[in-house]
């Protein structure tokens, strides 16, 4: 089968053995997968003579089952998470535990998303935001965008910002009214947005060197607020301003409890739910809701759908300054 893969700093095509199912996993005829221009663009910018394959989020149709898989079926449309099981493949084969049922009112674009909708999710869980409080958003592409989206639907008071204008006026469309392509606007009527004590949390979305940003999160903060690092962003910041505020400096890793748990993950034991809530399985299965209860919707954040053997074109989309948020590589069309 073809993947799609990063050798040397360009992106390729190579062939890839499905192998055998495991047991507890199922085997997934391709949809859509959804390209994470953050992680992924890392990879490709390395440039390293590794081959690396790209991807951790799509949608398919399962195939086929392995032992001992109960809750799913041949013909059922899943949504599917988590490297190295999840790329952008033909073929997928996958623990059930990464998996979620897709309803038949969710689009199969939208679910493709999945990978990306519990890192967001798990974020927002980071953050320990509850009923009622406050977020500042900081870097709106993809997984800000859906971050804001996820937050406002839980009853959460939003501000975003963002640099680029498109990016602002697409979080508007998604319920968040509070969204700013200038840090003094944003400062300006930051009490307005989330309230005169400050922000209950601040989620970096962005990348780069970091102290300018995360000392202006320490000051847009409440007192013992929190700053969550979601961004590929370096961490230094002037201790004063934290120790004035007694902040907390948090780091949300990918998708939530379960990610890089090989028992999790390749084995496809579960957690109880009694000790472990939210896993990044059942965060899966939280984007899913969203999206059939109507709760959110992508449909204005996908620019972009490229067929597989397109696939170094939907890249460099992303190599510049582009309009590209959402971009789904496609399968058998």
């Amino acid at each position: 089968m073809k993947a799609v893969a990063a050798l040397r700093g360009k992106v390729i095509l190579t062939d890839v053995e499905p192998g055998p199912i495991p047991a507890g996993h199922v085997r997934i005829r391709t949809e859509y997968s959804a390209i994470s221009p953050g992680t992924e663009m890392t990879y490709i910018q390395r440039g390293a003579d590794q081959l690396n394959l790209l991807g951790y989020s799509a949608v398919g149709v399962i195939e086929a089952l392995g032992a001992q898989v109960e809750g799913r079926h041949v013909g059922q449309r899943v949504a599917c998470y988590g490297a190295p099981y999840v790329r952008h493949a033909e073929w997928l084969t996958v623990p059930t535990n990464l998996t979620a049922v897709v309803p038949e009112q969710v689009l199969p674009e939208e679910a493709a998303f999945a990978g990306l909708g519990a890192i967001a999710i798990h974020a927002i869980r980071t953050a320990d935001l509850r009923f009622g409080e406050s977020a500042v958003i900081v870097g709106l592409g993809i997984l800000g965008q859906l971050i804001a989206r996820i937050a406002s639907a839980a009853a959460v008071r939003v501000a975003a910002l963002d640099v680029n204008p498109q990016r602002v006026a697409l979080v508007r469309q998604g319920n968040v009214a509070g969204a700013y392509d200038c840090q003094d606007q944003l400062e300006a009527q930051l009490a307005q947005a989330v309230g005169a004590a400050g922000a209950d949390s601040v989620l970096l979305c962005a990348g780069g060197p970091g102290e300018a940003l995360m000392n202006s999160a320490m000051r847009w903060i409440r007192d013992r607020g929190s700053i969550v690092i979601v961004g590929d962003l370096s961490t230094e910041y002037a201790r004063g301003l934290m120790f004035g505020k007694e902040a907390r400096v948090l780091i949300s890793r990918a998708g939530g409890p379960g990610r890089y748990d090989a028992q999790y993950e390749l084995e496809n034991r579960d957690y109880p739910i009694g000790y472990v809530r939210w896993t990044e399985g059942r965060n899966v299965e939280a984007y899913i809701r969203l999206l059939a209860e109507k709760r959110i919707s992508l449909r204005g954040l996908i620019t972009g759908k490229y067929p597989l053997t397109q696939a170094e074109a939907a890249y460099q989309g992303y190599a510049a300054p582009s309009s590209a948020i959402g971009t789904l590589l496609t399968y058998g069309e």
